[in-house]
């Protein structure tokens, strides 16, 4: 289920003649026209949503994910420095943080999350970009984040701060990666249930919230926000809190970490050979175009 708070302002503001809505309306209707659709997700992990969308589409829809770019080389700077740091670190030890590369976070959300990363006492890898309002291009400056926070945290060797492109599959593939704290836009969720690492989320827009209703129903994900972009708001207690349960040693966490385990078996069995789902599902969409 979505709340209203959750709803971006133009599905709140949406009349059916503003652009949005218009836009919408146009790809839906060019969805109805089409003979089949590929989606990049796999049979097993949404097979009710497959179902619902062939049967109102009323057109075959072929799931044939996850579709994953491979491990590109690391950056000449920034890559390689991540990498060699992630490997001074225990494994599952270190916590991801990254919104996308069209994502940022409201001035005040970016000072709670800092206080409540350094509160958990987890080291961290935290993609980070200037707040809502400001140009991305723009330089990150140090009274967005709580005093000495940056220099304190690599200091300690415990944060490593990327002002840039991360490499995130390499990120989430290494074994010292624990946990991704997320937008959820679907190819981060592809991306981290691939790798096997369970997602902490903070949805701000878009299709997001309704990703993270099927990472928390399938028990991969936890909530640390909700709301969209503008309303969203959390409290360092609730991000340490949430950190320490999905990271820490606890049953909730275990649960969570075993389901995310068994979803990465999922997604490498989908093309492990040809008669498995996404193999399966290539091959019929090719087989309907060969038809035509």
């Amino acid at each position: 289920m979505i709340h209203r708070s959750q709803l971006s302002k133009n599905l709140l503001m949406a009349d059916g003649t503003d652009l949005a809505s218009t836009f919408l309306k146009r790809e839906f209707s060019l969805c109805c026209k089409t003979d089949s659709v590929l989606v990049n997700t796999v049979e097993e992990l949404e097979q009710k949503w497959i179902d619902l969308v062939a049967k109102t589409l009323q057109i075959p829809i072929f799931p044939i994910g996850p579709l994953i770019g491979g491990l590109n080389p690391a950056s000449p700077s920034a890559g390689i420095e991540i990498i060699e740091w992630l490997d001074l670190h225990p494994p599952a030890s270190v916590l991801y943080i990254s919104f996308g590369s069209q994502n940022s976070l409201q001035k005040n959300q970016i000072l709670e999350l800092a206080l409540g990363i350094e509160a958990s006492k987890r080291p961290f890898i935290w993609v980070i970009r200037p707040p809502t309002g400001i140009d991305v291009k723009d330089d990150f400056r140090d009274e967005w984040l709580p005093d000495g926070f940056e220099k304190r945290m690599e200091e300690e060797k415990r944060g490593f701060f990327v002002h840039g492109w991360a490499p995130q599959l390499a990120v989430l593939s290494h074994k010292s990666t624990g946990a991704f704290l997320s937008h959820c836009g679907w190819n981060s969720v592809l991306e981290s249930l691939n790798s096997g690492v369970p997602i902490i989320s903070w949805p701000l827009g878009g299709e997001q919230h309704f990703n993270v209703t099927i990472l928390v129903e399938m028990g991969v994900c936890v909530q640390v926000a909700r709301g969209n972009m503008e309303n969203s708001e959390v409290k360092k207690e609730v991000v340490a809190d949430v950190v320490e349960m999905v990271m820490g040693d606890n049953d909730e966490g275990r649960v969570l970490r075993e389901k995310t385990k068994i979803i990465m078996e999922i997604f490498k069995g989908a093309w492990k050979d040809k008669s498995c789902s996404s193999a399966k599902g290539l091959a019929g969409f090719l087989k309907l175009v060969n038809s035509k």
